[in-house]
């Protein structure tokens, strides 16, 4: 209980330190964007999760609508992006009561010369903006109403901060709202198309053309949802809004389903009723995905005994509705991206320079699955002498920046300039929680050849160790 209770303090402050930092930077004209490829659906995953647990706790509706017209690659300021929406989804939590509605959704509205432009809308049940308190919001330390920050809590400088950011990246943000009567929050935002072709959504082939689901779901916008899905994946989907209409559907189709995709909370007869059901008249012929926003490890014991085979979390997402289809049929789910636990790392050798004992002890933890030995080094000056003393033995470097005596800065520019061949070759990699635009250019500039960011994301660091070991210098 403690610990959630610090958990969500920390997270709070830490959102008041970044809205201060940002602002200052919006005042001294030094906002900036960082206009990289990035995966556009991850990227509102990430986003999802983060006001999920708020969202569950006040027991609302969370719904996502994607078209599917959007480009899975986009070129443009992922980190940016999802501070905005991040922004708006908290308010929209925070401002609805619970029990109430909360929608994300996300479109395309024109394309030019490869840069699309998007509109994304965030949708609240709340209490809603009179048009008088809707002049102010977008400024500095301002918010509807006076009181609202006594109530709710906030600083205020969310919205100013998020309309900065919109226009930067080419477009406008606007709410339109009724005191009490809900809000929409609207934003638009320019972005070419990305280039990446590593991962794409691979549709269930070849059984796409034959492959029949069932979708039953008391919300109508999830079985719309589905719908979208089955005619840009071909492939045949009949919908039910409740348990009953699904076991009738069932009996009636002579050829049967393949996989039928269960809601776990329906009135009547709720998901786990129906999955029984269905086991009991299809025991091997069909399977049952379970779609809740509940917490899984909550119901897996019920719902396992119930014969359910999978589950995914709503709020729902392409990606992860076709990885599961996919899975069912027996097809790679991500053929180009290799799994976790196949890395083999095992002939490689690190040097993590990192000051803070248990940074060490996580990495050597988290990447201890891939066999590769790590060499520690406690400063910038324990990282130079362990490197100068043998520096064939390393295949890459993990720099930490903010190190007592020799930072990371000093220590990359002193590796650079040793008389060594393997000096001027080594990978180096920054790891550290300066995650700013002109942080990542002064770590380029030290001689730096990418970037982490911390806390760390195993995925990342994976990723980019293999990037690293499959250059020609590592090659030989």
């Amino acid at each position: 209980y403690c610990l959630e209770r610090i958990h969500s303090a920390s997270i709070h402050l830490l959102g008041v330190i970044n809205d201060i930092l940002d602002m200052s930077k919006i005042e001294a004209n030094k906002m900036t964007v960082s206009l990289d490829e990035m995966d556009f659906e991850k990227m509102l995953i990430r986003v999802t999760n983060v006001v999920s647990y708020s969202i569950e706790e006040k027991q609302q509706v969370f719904n996502v609508d994607i078209e599917n017209d959007i480009p899975q690659y986009l070129i443009s300021d992922g980190q940016r992006l999802s501070q905005v929406i991040t922004n708006l989804l908290s308010n929209a939590v925070k401002f609805t009561p619970p029990g109430g509605a909360v929608t994300l959704k996300v479109e395309k509205t024109g394309e030019s010369g490869g840069t699309c432009t998007f509109r994304i809308e965030v949708r609240d049940t709340g209490i809603g903006i009179s048009h008088e308190q809707q002049a102010r919001l977008f400024q500095s330390f301002e918010q509807a109403d006076s009181s609202i920050s006594r109530q709710y809590g906030g600083t205020g400088l969310g919205l100013a901060i998020s309309k900065v950011i919109v226009e930067m990246l080419g477009g406008s943000i606007w709410v339109e709202s009724e005191l009490g009567a809900g809000s929409r929050f609207i934003f638009t935002f320019k972005a070419e198309k990305g280039r990446a072709n590593d991962y794409k959504i691979r549709p269930a082939i070849p059984l796409s053309e034959t492959l029949r689901l069932l979708v039953v779901d008391d919300s109508q916008s999830v079985l719309d949802y589905f719908i979208n899905l089955s005619s840009k994946y071909h492939f045949l989907c009949d919908t039910a809004l409740d348990g009953y209409s699904a076991t009738d559907m069932i009996r009636k189709n002579n050829d049967g389903y393949h996989i039928v995709f269960v809601d776990l909370n329906m009135p009547g007869m709720d998901g786990l009723q129906l999955t029984r059901h269905i086991k009991t008249q299809n025991a091997t012929n069909t399977v049952v995905i379970m779609i809740s926003a509940m917490d899984w490890s909550e119901i897996e014991t019920e719902a396992r005994q119930a014969g359910v085979d999978h589950f995914i979390s709503k709020p729902l997402f392409p990606s992860t509705v076709i990885d599961a289809i996919n899975k069912c049929l027996g097809f790679a789910v991500r053929p180009d991206e290799p799994e976790a636990d196949s890395l083999d790392f095992s002939n490689r050798r690190i040097l993590l320079a990192e000051d803070i004992d248990i940074n060490q002890e996580i990495l050597i933890t988290l990447l201890k699955p891939t066999g590769i030995q790590i060499d520690c080094a406690n400063n910038g000056e324990h990282a130079v002498r362990l490197f100068s003393e043998n520096p064939d033995q390393y295949d890459l470097i993990l720099m930490d920046i903010h190190m007592p005596g020799k930072d990371g800065y000093e220590a990359t520019r002193e590796i650079r300039g040793m008389n060594l061949a393997r000096a001027r070759d080594i990978p180096i990699i920054a790891m550290t929680a300066n995650v700013f635009r002109e942080d990542i250019d002064k770590c380029f500039e030290a001689g730096m050849n990418d970037h982490i960011g911390k806390p760390v994301d195993i995925d990342e660091v994976q990723k980019t160790l293999q990037k690293h070991f499959l250059t020609p210098a590592q090659v030989g």
